[in-house]
C-alpha cells in the first residue's frame, strides 16, 4: 500500500478502551531512490575530492524479499550499452553494494533491485557509483533501523570497486552527502561551498572506461611535480574554507592526471580553453573523463560559457550536452516508498 493511501482507522465509540493511534506502522517493503551525477577528483584532488551536480541521475527501486539473497530484476535506461550491464549481483556495482550491506548486518531477508540508468556509461560522471548509492539509499529505507549516511559509505565503496577495481570514494561520498566532499578510505568530510559557485559540465558522446583512464597513470611522477600538486591542493582547500576565489583559481590546476588523460579525450583542450576564456575559475577532466567541468563565480557566467565549451567537442566531431549546476549539488535521496 502506498504511503499516500493508508486506511483511516475507525472512530472509537463511547466506552471503547482501544487507543487508535497505537497501532504499529506497516513495514516499508519497497523504496525508490535516486543518486545524482558527480564530478570526481575536481581536478586537483585525485581519488579524494568530488561534488555532485543537478543533472542526470540514476534511479533504483529496491524491494524487500523473503529469500536471503540479492537479485537484479532489470536494468533499463536510454543510455548506450545499458543492455550489456551484468544482472549477476556480485558483478554489478549496485548488486555488490547490497550484498555488502546484507552480509555486514546479518539480514535474514534479501533485496530485489531494478535500475534505471540516466547517467551515460563511461562518461566520467560517476554512473557506476550512482547506481550503487541509489540502491543503498533505497535499501536503507527498508531496514527496521536505517543506517546513517556515514555507515553506508563502506558498502558504497564495496560496490564502486566492482567497476573501478579500487576503493575510492570521490564519487560515492558526495552522492551520499551532497555538495563538495573529501573522501578518504574510511570517512567522508563535507566541505564548505562559497556562495554562488556554479559548474558547467560537458559530456561529449565519447566513452572512456575507468580502467583504461587509470592505466595511463601507472608511470611514477617526478617529486617536484608532486610537491607542486600538493601546493595546489592546499590552496584549493584553503580557498573553500575562506571563500577566497583567488586561492581557488590558483589551486584548481591539475599537474598529475590531466596531462596524461587529455590526449585520450578529443576536444578536451579546446573545451578547457573556451572555459578559461569565458572567465572560469578553473577547468579540468570530470572523473576519468571524457566529461569536462569548469567552475564559475555565478550561474550567469556559467550559462554564458557553456555553449563555447560544448561547441569545442562538436567541432571535434562529437555530439555533446552541457549541464549548468550549482557546485553545491544535491545528495541521493528516497523518492517514494510503499508499505505492505
Amino acid at each position: 500500500m502506498s504511503d499516500t493511501m493508508l486506511a483511516q482507522a475507525p472512530s472509537a465509540t463511547p466506552g471503547d478502551a482501544r487507543v487508535q493511534d497505537d497501532a504499529p506502522p506497516q513495514q516499508i517493503v519497497q523504496a525508490r531512490a535516486f543518486a545524482p551525477a558527480s564530478v570526481g577528483n575536481i581536478g586537483v584532488g585525485f581519488d579524494l575530492l568530488g561534488h555532485t551536480i543537478d543533472g542526470p541521475r540514476d534511479i533504483a527501486t529496491v524491494r524487500r524479499i523473503d529469500a536471503p539473497e540479492v537479485r537484479i530484476r532489470a536494468i533499463s535506461g536510454d543510455v548506450p550499452g545499458v543492455g550489456e550491464l551484468p544482472l549477476e549481483a556480485a558483478r554489478n556495482t549496485a548488486g555488490q553494494a547490497l550484498l555488502s550491506l546484507r552480509e555486514a548486518l546479518g539480514l535474514a531477508h534479501g533485496f530485489e533491485l531494478s535500475l534505471e540508468k540516466g547517467i551515460a556509461l563511461g562518461s566520467g560522471l560517476g554512473g557506476s557509483a550512482a547506481s550503487c548509492v541509489a540502491a543503498l539509499v533505497a535499501a536503507n529505507a527498508l531496514l527496521d533501523v536505517p543506517l546513517t549516511r556515514d555507515a553506508l559509505y563502506a558498502h558504497a565503496l564495496d560496490g564502486e570497486s566492482v567497476s573501478s577495481g579500487s576503493r575510492h570514494g570521490d564519487n560515492v561520498a558526495p552522492m551520499l552527502l551532497g555538495g563538495i566532499v573529501m573522501a578518504t578510505h574510511d570517512r567522508m568530510i563535507a566541505l564548505p561551498v562559497p556562495e554562488g559557485l556554479h559548474a558547467v559540465v560537458v559530456h561529449p558522446a565519447q566513452v572512456l572506461e575507468t580502467r583504461r583512464a587509470r592505466a595511463v597513470l601507472a608511470e611514477p611522477y617526478p617529486l617536484d611535480i608532486v610537491v607542486r600538486q600538493s601546493a595546489h591542493l592546499a590552496l584549493f582547500l584553503t580557498g573553500l574554507q575562506r571563500s577566497d576565489v583567488g586561492m581557488l583559481r590558483e589551486g584548481l590546476r591539475d599537474l598529475l592526471v590531466e596531462p596524461r588523460r587529455a590526449p585520450l579525450i578529443p576536444g578536451f583542450a579546446e573545451a578547457r580553453r573556451a572555459a578559461l576564456a569565458g572567465g572560469a575559475i578553473g577547468a579540468s577532466i570530470s572523473g576519468a573523463g571524457p566529461s569536462t567541468f569548469a567552475w564559475f563565480e555565478s550561474r550567469v557566467a556559467a550559462e554564458a560559457a557553456a555553449p563555447a565549451m560544448r561547441d569545442a567537442f562538436v567541432d571535434a566531431g562529437f555530439a555533446a550536452h552541457a549541464y549548468v549546476s550549482p557546485v553545491a549539488g544535491p545528495r541521493a535521496d528516497v523518492i517514494a516508498t510503499d508499505r505492505g
